[in-house]
C-alpha cells in the first residue's frame, strides 16, 4: 500500500471516532489499533482539534491502548534479542508512563556521570578504592540518594525520573550505577536479593576442572541505596536470617537483565496498588505476565535445543 493510500485510510477511520454505536465503535477502534504506533501522530492531531470532551476522552483512551500494546510488544522483542541491553529494557518500561522519552537524553545523562567518574579513576586502584571513588562521584557530586520520603512512588521505577530527581529505590539506583560501572569496564553485576536489590563486584577465578576463568567470583557487595555501602557474603547470610529466608544461590549470585526488568515490573505493580491506581496496576500486572511467559518460553526452547 502506498503511503498516500495508507494515510487516507487512517484519516478515514479517525473521522469515524464519533460513532455512537458501541459495537461499531469497537470495530473501528480495532481497525485503528492495527496500524500501531504510526497512527498516533494522526490521532494526536485530531485530538488537538477536538472540542468535545467526550470525544477527546475517546482519543486519549485509544492512544493509550496503542502505546501500551507497543510497550508489551517491544518487551517481547527485547527478550527475543537476548535482553543484552539493560538500558533498552528500562527505557521500554519507562515508555509505559512516558511514551515520549528520548533515549539520547538518557544516554547523555549517563555519559555525564561516566565522564566525571572516569576522570577520578586510575589503573592502580584496588577494587574497593574504585568503588570508593565511584561512590563519591555518584552520591556526593551528582547527589543520587535513596527516596526514603516516598519509597513506594511509581516514579522511583522510571529511569528518566530517577535521573531527573536523583532519587530512587534500591533497584533503580542500582541500575543507573550498574550501567555507568559497566561502561567503565568495572565488573559490577546485579544481585536479586529478597526485599532489597544490591550489586556485586565480581573478580576472576580459575576453575580447576576446566582451567578456565569465571567472571562471577564475588569480591564484595554494594548497597547503592545506602550510599554505596560495601558488605560481605556473611552480611548477606545475616540479612537472610533476619528475613527468615532459606539461603538460595539466586540470593547471592549475579542475576540476568530479565530478572532486573521483571523486578522493576513487580515494583511498579506494588507502587500502583499502594496508590490505588487500579487500571495501571492491572496493565503492569498483565505486562509482567506476558514478560514472564516469554522468558519461560525461550528458556524451554533453549533446553529442547540442547537435548
Amino acid at each position: 500500500m502506498r503511503d498516500e493510500d495508507k494515510i487516507r485510510k487512517m484519516e478515514a477511520l479517525i473521522s469515524l471516532m464519533d460513532e455512537p454505536d458501541p459495537a461499531v465503535f469497537a470495530d473501528i477502534s480495532l481497525s485503528i489499533e492495527a496500524y500501531g504506533s504510526e497512527i498516533i501522530p494522526f490521532l494526536e492531531h485530531a485530538w488537538e482539534e477536538q472540542a468535545d470532551p467526550y470525544l477527546q476522552k475517546r482519543f486519549e483512551e485509544l492512544i493509550h491502548t496503542i502505546q501500551y500494546q507497543a510497550v508489551c510488544h517491544d518487551l517481547e522483542k527485547w527478550i527475543e534479542r537476548g535482553a543484552t541491553d539493560l538500558l533498552e529494557g528500562c527505557l521500554i518500561v519507562a515508555r509505559y508512563q512516558y511514551p515520549g522519552i528520548e533515549e539520547s537524553e538518557i544516554e547523555y545523562e549517563l555519559s555525564r556521570i561516566r565522564k566525571d567518574i572516569w576522570l577520578e579513576l586510575n589503573d592502580n586502584l584496588t577494587a574497593l578504592e574504585q568503588i570508593k571513588v565511584f561512590n563519591y562521584v555518584f552520591h556526593e557530586l551528582h547527589g543520587f540518594r535513596g527516596n526514603t520520603e516516598n519509597y513506594h512512588s511509581p516514579e522511583n521505577s522510571y529511569i528518566n525520573k530517577v535521573l531527573e530527581s536523583k532519587t530512587g529505590n534500591p533497584l533503580s539506583l542500582s541500575i543507573i550505577y550498574l550501567l555507568v560501572a559497566q561502561s567503565l569496564d568495572i565488573p559490577v553485576k546485579g544481585v536479586n536479593m529478597p526485599e532489597h536489590f544490591v550489586l556485586a563486584y565480581t573478580g576472576s577465578s580459575l576453575n580447576p576442572d576446566t582451567m578456565e576463568y569465571s567472571g562471577n567470583n564475588i569480591l564484595f557487595y554494594i548497597n547503592v541505596f545506602s550510599k554505596g555501602n560495601v558488605f560481605s557474603f556473611m552480611d548477606v547470610e545475616v540479612f537472610l536470617k533476619q528475613l527468615k529466608k532459606e539461603p538460595k544461590p539466586a540470593y547471592y549470585s549475579p542475576c540476568t537483565n530479565t530478572d532486573i526488568v521483571m523486578r522493576m515490573l513487580n515494583n511498579l505493580m506494588n507502587a500502583y496498588q499502594k496508590s490505588s491506581e487500579t487500571r495501571k496496576f492491572e496493565e503492569i500486572k498483565n505486562m509482567s505476565v506476558i514478560f514472564e511467559h516469554k522468558v519461560k518460553k525461550l528458556l524451554n526452547e533453549k533446553k529442547q535445543d540442547q537435548q
